[in-house]
């Protein structure tokens, strides 16, 4: 295991060091730059003052060696200044990305203990009266685009309970941690919709497949109770596919997401990484997708390695 471990994270390094470069060409491949994007709100320069703004952001020396500058660079922490602030791109990642995370973990935690449940309990009443109800559901929350849903939340919160959400005023987990679930709690609502009613349907789907399995009515045929056959027998069995779809949901959800940043002015990755494709502020995309990369890299190592505590059968070697 601990072989195999080492291989894994030995096997990031290209992954990281290929992403960084696909990254970094296709930014330089868009139309325009940074001066150009400036220049939009600014106004006009001349020639001269654009190649000196060039010189100062390094865009004046071959792609190539912009990209060895920046890769030395990194190595040792520096992953530069932001185009737009010029602050440094660390301190950007310092402030966004605790607050996605916060507000994805917390959306996972409500998918695992809403969307686990319910679809344990609809695949051992099948074709029932609670079946089809949490089916149908499933299919609404699904049907439902998300940003949708968080401007309904609000619309829902604000006409008929008259409470408005302390949206876009700063996150302070610590030093107030009520007033930080008030803000977090509706855009992780809003994002745990859809992803529970995926995992409802994928948890149903595996568990009545499992539950066709002869060791299933093995257990059955011992007058082992309900609950016993579903949570020893069947449920870790069924849970290796769930598992695989909640690691790339929580990959994607820190990762960020843009709309629902939006919707409810919440300063994250999500909307940063918008507004820095925008004013093509190359430093502070390449940061935030290396980022991703790596949570997405690392989550799936973790997954691999939980498929060998769910299943004795799986060994890694």
């Amino acid at each position: 295991m601990q072989a195999y471990i080492v291989r894994r994270l030995l096997l990031m390094v290209p992954v990281i060091v290929g992403v960084s470069v696909i990254i970094f060409v296709i930014l330089r491949a868009i139309p325009g730059d940074a001066i150009d994007a400036q220049l939009e709100s600014s106004g006009n320069l001349s020639q001269a003052q654009r190649q000196q703004a060039r010189a100062e952001l390094g865009l004046d020396k071959p792609i190539w060696q912009q990209y060895l500058i920046w890769a030395g660079n990194a190595v040792h922490g520096d992953l530069g200044n932001t185009f737009q602030s010029h602050r440094p791109v660390t301190t950007e990642l310092k402030n966004r990305v605790p607050i996605t995370a916060e507000v994805a973990l917390l959306a996972i935690v409500i998918v695992v203990s809403t969307g686990i449940p319910i679809g344990i309990f609809s695949a051992a009443r099948r074709d029932g009266i609670a079946d089809y109800s949490m089916r149908s559901i499933s299919v609404l929350a699904l049907s439902a685009p998300t940003f949708w849903i968080g401007i309904m939340l609000l619309f829902v919160l604000s006409r008929y309970f008259h409470y408005f959400p302390p949206i876009g005023q700063g996150f302070n987990l610590f030093s107030s941690p009520g007033q930080n679930l008030q803000m977090v709690i509706f855009p992780a609502l809003t994002l745990a919709a859809p992803l529970s009613a995926v995992s409802m349907r994928l948890v149903r789907s595996q568990m009545l497949e499992v539950l066709r399995q002869d060791y299933v009515r093995t257990a059955w045929a011992k007058g082992l109770r309900e609950r016993q056959v579903i949570t020893r027998h069947a449920l870790k069995n069924a849970m290796i596919p769930v598992i695989t779809i909640l690691g790339a949901q929580l990959g994607a959800l820190l990762g960020g997401t843009v709309i629902t940043e939006q919707v409810f002015t919440i300063p994250g990755t999500g909307s940063a990484l918008r507004n820095a494709i925008l004013q093509r502020d190359y430093p502070l995309v390449q940061a935030l997708v290396l980022c991703l990369a790596l949570i997405f890299v690392v989550l799936n190592l973790l997954i691999d390695l939980l498929y060998a505590r769910l299943d004795p059968r799986i060994r890694y070697s």
